[in-house]
């Protein structure tokens, strides 16, 4: 049983939204001018993926992307975080703005408008045009400047309507399991590359950050990244130092640099890789931010692993403890947590989480509907805790349900469901499941409560 939700401790102009990304929804790959992105290529690489999968269909969005704005009517939310693929706007990577590409999200955008919902456009969710990593991708500090000028691009074309931007969703993911664990595209092992990946990542969001903010002055800007709490196994010196390190990998080293205090010191000295800094680079890093996003799935419980790779800290699993279908633990309290731990420790004006949601095996039942009791509990438990958070002083400004349909979860192909939408990929059926109808829900209920204060 789940703690009730404090819908009161919301403030009036709370902000209810859903998520997807480019790459695991909208299918046509190789339609109106769009070239490979680095996931196209990974995908197609045998053995990458469970299943074989590929995002070359995916759930055909760029097709049936007026269905599923219904599906957002459905949910009454009034926000809509999408990302704009760079390979598609931009296919040559540096080269020119790609018209086709580009009024895609131009009537998109028009569209989510005239539905009364606010479009949040994330500008990098991992799709980096195969034509740049054939250039070095992020370990080049070129990537983070036609970064900048892709950022500009879209900002000139839907600056004049959208108002709410993220730069880079998770960085870590790009940086870390993407060139250091070699489960992402691009697939590397390689820590130096790694560490050469996070920087210029982190000095392409201030690029365009202020890119951005040059074509569109009225713009909201943020980044997004995904946190974890982190536990040391034992109470053991080793075991603690660990969980600092770990600290440091997955947190520390991406809020630290944006909120102006530069790179953790004893985490360079982990790496032990010289960072590729030039004159005003961590100042354009710190660059000032409307907002930051906080993506939470689940904490981290880290053992000492001296043998192990960077930062020599290993997942140790609990028995006993509440699961997803992706064997990732449940524990509500750490977004409590770390919303408190954005507000107090880095002066946090102003957050969204911008994902959290859980995956199970969903099925169809034989009467059409999809029962997800586990979901339904993981989202309304996670947003008792956000509501905790609130009434502690947390500047939360609104949530987004990941995601509002199953889609392609990267390396985990089409086996792993998140959506608050059931996908039939053979039909591209999209039916509501519980957790959908519990989220309509929430969000109406809240609004009422704030019509009635009125």
């Amino acid at each position: 049983m789940s703690d009730p939700i404090d819908l009161a401790a919301f403030p009036d102009n709370f902000r209810w939204g859903t998520a997807t990304s480019a790459y695991q929804i909208e299918g046509a790959v190789d339609e109106d001018g769009r070239s490979p992105s680095i996931w196209d290529t990974f995908s197609h690489t045998p053995g990458k993926i469970d299943g074989d999968d590929n995002g070359d269909t995916a759930c055909d969005h760029y097709h049936r992307w007026r269905d599923d704005l219904g599906l957002m009517r459905q949910l009454g939310v009034d926000m809509y975080r999408l990302s704009v693929a760079w390979p598609r706007v931009m296919p040559g990577g540096d080269g020119p703005v790609n018209p086709k590409g580009l009024a895609f999200y131009d009537e998109l955008t028009d569209a989510l408008l005239e539905a009364g919902i606010t479009p949040s456009v994330t500008l990098y969710h991992w799709d980096l045009p195969q034509v740049l990593q054939d250039r070095g991708g992020w370990p080049e500090r070129d990537t983070a400047e036609h970064f900048a000028a892709y950022a500009s691009a879209v900002a000139e074309r839907l600056g004049d309507r959208v108002t709410h931007w993220a730069t880079l969703n998770e960085p870590l993911c790009s940086a870390w399991i993407g060139h250091l664990e070699g489960k992402m595209a691009p697939g590397w092992t390689d820590l130096t590359a790694a560490v050469r990946a996070s920087y210029h990542l982190l000095l392409g969001h201030g690029l365009a950050t202020q890119a951005i903010r040059a074509a569109a002055p009225d713009a909201e800007i943020g980044i997004v990244t995904n946190l974890s709490t982190v536990h040391a196994a034992t109470d053991s010196p080793e075991d603690v130092a660990a969980a600092h390190r770990q600290d440091g990998h997955v947190n520390r080293w991406w809020l630290d640099p944006v909120h102006g205090r530069g790179f953790p010191a004893d985490m360079v000295e982990v790496y032990g890789v010289e960072l590729p800094e030039k004159p005003g680079d961590l100042e354009t890093i710190a660059t000032p931010l409307d907002w930051l996003g906080l993506n939470y799935y689940m904490p981290a419980h880290v053992a000492d692993d001296p043998d192990g790779p960077a930062p020599y800290a290993r997942s140790v699993r609990r028995e006993g403890v509440p699961r997803t279908g992706m064997d990732w633990e449940i524990d509500a309290s750490g977004i409590e947590t770390l919303l408190l731990r954005l507000t107090e420790e880095y002066g946090a004006r102003s957050i969204y989480v911008t994902e959290n949601g859980s995956s199970f095996p969903d099925r169809v039942g034989p009467d059409g509907t999809v029962d997800d009791p586990e979901r339904r509990a993981y989202l309304e438990s996670h947003l008792a805790a956000c509501a905790s958070a609130v009434a502690k002083g947390a500047p939360l400004a609104g949530y987004f349900a990941w995601s509002l349909m199953d889609n392609f979860e990267w390396a985990y192909g089409y086996d792993k469901r998140f959506g608050l939408f059931h996908v039939d990929y053979a039909t591209q059926a999209r039916t509501i499941k519980a957790s959908g109808r519990r989220y309509a829900e929430i969000i109406d209920t809240h609004r009422k409560l704030g019509r009635r204060a009125a």
